[in-house]
């Protein structure tokens, strides 16, 4: 890649706001289990439309809290995704559950509901999709097969803050949902994580394990851990949100201009959106294949030498991953074509439409 990256393929969008926010927060002294982690859960359930939210310290622990808190465990089998952030499988490998890899959709790049069902055994305990790229997963096919087999139900939302199906926002699918406020998605907190569900159980479970299993001082009912959110974190999140529209909104405008622009060349397949599913973009990603005259990794390349800071998400599957390597998988055939295909494009809500026209023409210009 080129050393200047004049477009970034993301950019937190940070403002005055919420640099006042921290600094009202270092004044007040309180800077750990205070009121802005706990108004943050309020309005972050709000967004979500889920009864309760619980706030860790990253979206890696909002996993493990949220398998931990619904019950997952040693033995157990979580049906997945191979296509996402290792994270995904890591924390179910943590709580001691096996993680199962079952194949994508090659439109949508989520997994595809009709492999759900053939990989369910007697140790399958959960599903957990990941509504990858911000457009959700097929969550009606999915909840309907979990309840077939009383399966839970673990949305991982890292990247789809504010996405929704049929009005119904993600976090709000599953038994549990979970969401990443790293710097890199819709929305920061700097770091950061949340749990979402519309269980008291699992609510308070969340809260007990993210903190030590602590009940009142000195108390503990569970062993647990430090996944605490600060409130540093939590002031900055609050004014993140509150802006979360605006982003969102930009980032579809931006998304729109490609679709309207690289949709017209041969070979560049623009993302897929299903009716009824708001897709918030938290990254832009084509198919790039025959007729276009360049690989994927050429596109790639030439993108970089133009200052363009293009990535693939992401580069290899989790089960071929050297600490899954050994899992018997099934043949994943979609999903083994569609990472070498894929290429994400810079559309965070700081790019000009200089920045955006720039981009299609390096695409175009073959």
């Amino acid at each position: 890649m080129s050393k200047t990256v004049e477009i970034s393929i993301s950019k937190p969008l940070l403002g005055k706001e919420e640099e006042r926010a921290v600094i009202r927060v270092i004044r007040s002294g309180n800077l750990v289990q205070g009121k802005q982690v706990e108004a943050f859960e309020k309005e972050f359930a709000h967004l979500c439309g889920t009864k309760y939210a619980v706030a860790t310290d990253n979206g890696t622990s909002a996993l493990i809290v949220a398998l931990t808190a619904a019950g997952i465990g040693r033995g157990e089998e979580v049906i997945t995704t191979p296509f996402t952030f290792i994270a995904t499988a890591n924390a179910i490998s943590f709580v001691g559950a096996k993680p199962v890899f079952v194949d994508i959709d090659s439109d949508t790049f989520n997994v595809d509901p009709s492999k759900i069902e053939e990989a369910i055994t007697k140790k399958t305990k959960a599903i957990m999709p990941v509504h990858i790229y911000g457009l959700m997963a097929d969550m009606e096919s999915t909840n309907k097969i979990a309840k077939k087999h009383s399966l839970l139900v673990i949305e991982d939302s890292a990247q789809a803050h504010g996405a929704s199906i049929l009005g119904r926002k993600a976090g709000n699918w599953g038994t549990v949902g979970t969401f990443s406020f790293y710097p890199s998605k819709n929305m920061t907190a700097g770091e950061g994580g949340m749990v979402t569900t519309n269980s008291e159980q699992i609510a308070a479970n969340s809260k007990l394990f993210r903190n030590q299993g602590m009940s009142n001082q000195y108390e503990h009912e569970i062993i647990g851990f430090n996944f605490r959110m600060n409130e540093i974190e939590a002031a900055i999140g609050r004014e993140q949100l509150k802006k979360l529209e605006g982003f969102t909104k930009k980032r579809i405008q931006n998304a729109a201009y490609f679709n309207q622009n690289l949709s017209k060349i041969a070979g560049i397949t623009t993302p897929f959106v299903p009716d009824g599913f708001v897709h918030v973009y938290h990254q832009y990603t084509i198919k790039v294949e025959r007729p276009y005259p360049l690989t994927r990794d050429q596109l790639l390349e030439k993108l970089h030498k133009n200052s363009i800071g293009a990535r693939i998400y992401y580069p290899k599957l989790l089960n071929d991953e050297k600490v899954y390597a050994t899992f018997k998988h099934k043949r994943l055939s979609v999903a083994e074509k569609v990472h070498k295909n894929i290429l994400s494009l810079p559309v965070h809500p700081l790019l000009t439409k200089k920045d955006l026209d720039k981009i299609i023409g390096v695409v175009a210009d073959v």
